[in-house]
This record gives C-alpha cells, structure tokens and sequence, in this order.
C-alpha cells in the first residue's frame, strides 16, 4: 500500500528535528551526576565508602521519582491543567520514597540516617523528612527542566520544519498555477495563426515544445539558471513576434553578468504576460513594449513598460491587478525576504510600468 504524501511530510518533520535523547544520553547523565555526588559528599564526610553506598542507595529512588513525574505526573496532571492534583500527588510521591530510603539507609548503611544533619539521626523526625524531601525536588526540578527545554526545543524545531514544509507546498502550488495559464495563452497564440493559415504555424509550435521543455522539467527547483530563464523569456517573445508581426515594437534587453546567477522560476514571465495581454492584445494600432534587465553585482534590476489600451474601461483597470500579478507578489513575499525585493508598478506618460529589483543567488 503507497504512503500517502501527508504521512511521509510529518514524518520526516517528526524524524529530522535533532533534538534526540535516547538511552545513551540518559545514562551518561546519570552516570556524571553519580560521579559528581559520589566525590562531593566523600570529600565532605571524608568517606568515600560511605558516600558511595547512601549515592548507591540513593539514585534509585532519584532516578524513580524523576521518571515518575516527566513521564506519569506532568502528562496526566499538568497538561490537563489539574495543577492542585499535580501538586499534591507529587508531594506525596515523594514522601513516600523519603521514607522508604529512611529505611533502607538504617537497615543496610548506618543507624545514622543523617550524617550531614545538625545532630545524629536514627529516628524519623519532621526535619529529616523535610529536608530530604526538598533534595529530592531540587533533583526532580533538575530532571524536569532539562526535559521541558528539550522539549520545547524540539517543538520548535517542529513548528520551524512545519512552517518551512507550508511555504515550500504553497510556492509549489503557485508555480503550478502558472503553466495551465500560460498553455492557455499560448496555445490561444497558435490557434489565431492557424486560423490565418500562417506559415508560422510549424515554427510556433516547436517553440511551444521548448517551452514546454522547460516549465515540466526544470521549473521544480526553489531557484533556477538565470540564463535558462532568459532563454525562456527569449522564447516566449519570439512567439509573440510571430503572433503581433509588424503591430508590435518589442525591445527585449539584457545587460550586465548572468554567469551562475539564480532567480525563482517563472517569476519574471508574469510582468511579460501581463504586458501583452493587456497591452498588445487590447490595442487595435500599433503597440510598443520594452523590457530590460540588467544585473548589478547581487541584484537584478527588471524594468517593462507597454503601451495603455487605447481604450480603458473600468473592467480593463480591473484586469490590470489580475491574479497573474497577485501569484507573482505572493511568491515574492514568500521566496524572498523584504529587504531582497522591490517591487513597484505605476502608470505613466501612457504606459504601465513594472519596476523591480531582485537579489539574485
């Protein structure tokens, strides 16, 4: 049976967070908190024998206490918010294991059940109980404050891989969106001129091909070859030289170094398209658009202009937006950073204008 693509996705977002602790990491822990106890309190009772059995002893109950509540108390008690619950079972808990190492300590270690205590101690009493109730907490606090901060490490992380998956699928969603669009125009293109029985039929559709070439198989990538995109871009305009013939004035300029230059796919083609739907093909005269590019060092400087329709209703400056250019702002906002972006388009002296400037990989 085939994984489906949403089990694979919070899979991997589950397995590639690099916050791991497995067994190892919990024995090495414990094993150094051992070691550290171990030499403090044989240096201060000035036996290390002693210190290393009432530690023996000891650990155990940590261990046990410190398990107990990461993995029982909190889960049950304080993710449901039943604080009062939380807190009294655990203070229960851990009266319970004070007085079983209270007897463990005087039946196998010494009738002194506290040495380190104000006086000799061989008999249950309230400081006793308090105090070494208090080390166990600070013990279990230790345990669980290095639980919570991998935890909410790993939850980050998650939250980091999740966003990133999101914005990865919708850039990819509005990539898509572009080639049903764009085969659209395009075939609308060939389409006028086999009706007119032009001889640049055949030409047009081998273009077609490249271009097609191009959006199914080198189009997936986050960035793409500047040069292969200009060369894309080449190909589109050469078919709307076919299409427009003598009406149209088209100046296409590339200035600048492309060599090892990336840009997001199929971004620029949307201000192209734009311009000739809503200026060439709404225009009965003759229409001009120019296009530049030129690079400087890191950034790309995008400039066209096409001629107004001659005629602009309201539903004209409507299509003006389009969703063409709503697409191409999304992606802008979602592939690049603010600061790596400008985006500008105006009328002017009669034209419509985009004006952008792009960092470049």
């Amino acid at each position: 049976m085939p994984i489906s693509a949403s089990f694979k996705n919070n899979f991997l977002l589950n397995a590639n967070t690099g916050y791991k602790v497995n067994v190892t990491h919990h024995a090495i822990f414990w094993l150094v908190y051992f070691l550290f106890n171990f030499l403090r309190w044989g240096s201060y009772y000035n036996d290390y024998l002693y210190s290393f059995k009432a530690n023996l002893l000891g650990f155990p109950i940590h261990m046990s206490l410190t398990y107990f509540t990461v993995y029982v108390l909190i889960p049950t008690f304080i993710y449901k918010r039943k604080y009062i619950l939380f807190s009294i079972s655990l203070i229960a808990t851990i009266f319970v294991m004070v007085i079983i190492k209270y007897e463990l300590t005087y039946f196998l270690i010494s009738n002194n059940v506290w040495p380190e205590g104000p006086e000799e101690t061989t008999s249950l009493n309230t400081n006793y109980v308090i105090v070494m109730m208090l080390g166990e907490l600070y013990v279990i606090s230790f345990g669980v404050a290095i639980k919570i901060t991998i935890d909410w490490l790993r939850e980050r992380q998650l939250a980091a891989n999740l966003a990133k998956s999101n914005l990865e699928t919708e850039l990819r969603f509005l990539r898509s969106q572009i080639s049903p669009h764009f085969f659209f125009n395009t075939l609308n293109n060939i389409y006028s001129l086999s009706l007119e029985k032009s001889e640049n039929t055949p030409e047009t559709i081998l273009k077609l091909s490249d271009l097609m070439r191009y959006l199914l198989y080198e189009t997936k990538e986050k960035r793409q070859s500047l040069n292969k995109e200009i060369k894309f871009i080449k190909n589109y305009l050469d078919l709307e030289r076919i299409r427009y013939n003598k009406k149209l004035d088209l100046n296409f300029d590339v200035k600048g170094n492309t060599k090892g230059k990336k840009i997001a796919p199929m971004l620029l083609i949307h201000f192209i398209e734009n311009g000739f739907k809503h200026g060439a093909s709404k225009n009965i005269g003759n229409v001009k658009i120019n296009i530049k590019l030129k690079i400087e060092e890191e950034f790309l400087y995008f400039k066209m202009s096409n001629t107004l329709p001659q005629k602009i209703s309201q539903n004209n400056l409507n299509e003006a937006g389009g969703i063409g250019l709503e697409n191409v702002e999304k992606r802008l906002k979602l592939g690049y950073k603010p600061e790596e972006y400008d985006l500008r388009i105006f009328e002017a002296d009669g034209a419509y204008n985009v004006h952008l400037k792009l960092k470049l990989l």
